[in-house]
């Protein structure tokens, strides 16, 4: 209960910001911080779908926003193909995990292996409604790739209005 007497639930939810550590267990286990778990518990959701767009980092969706992305990759166009595509990608390696009493999800057998996420420590970010999921080593070059320049970068957004 919120400290008002509402439920959780019909508290606006906010997702926790900053890089959150966790770690893929031996037996493809990923042990949810508590954060997290009390994001997606006061949005509802006790179920996610797991998964890869790019096969670089692996993606949690609410189960809610992968419906709204299911929707918008099966939507008619000029880019049908493209969407079709991402959508075979994301089912070839996704699958619904639910989360268990101790707050872990279960990684896709083929996702973690080839990702190289089995037995790893691993990264946390919250973008978009979903929660991007990085191995070491592509934290590592993510992480590189992000300091490069950064000062150019910083005073290029302060011109922009970045406090």
């Amino acid at each position: 209960m919120a400290e008002d007497g509402q439920s959780l639930s019909s508290v606006r939810a906010e997702a926790p910001r900053g890089t959150l550590d966790a770690r893929v267990d031996e037996k493809g286990r990923l042990k949810l911080p508590v954060s997290v778990t009390q994001y997606l518990e006061a949005l509802g959701e006790r179920r996610v779908f797991i998964t890869t767009l790019n096969t670089s980092t692996a993606l949690i969706y609410p189960m809610s926003v992968w419906r709204e992305t299911e929707k918008m990759l099966g939507e008619p166009g000029e880019d049908a193909d493209i969407r079709e595509d991402v959508a075979f990608i994301a089912n070839h390696y996704g699958e619904d995990s639910d989360i268990d009493g101790q707050g872990r999800v279960l990684m896709p057998t083929t996702l973690r292996r080839d990702l190289e996420l089995e037995k790893d420590d691993v990264h946390l970010l919250f973008y978009k409604g979903r929660i991007e999921v990085f191995g070491s080593k592509v934290y590592a070059e993510r992480l590189s790739a992000a300091r490069s320049n950064l000062s150019e970068k910083v005073s290029a957004l302060a011109k922009k209005g970045l406090r």
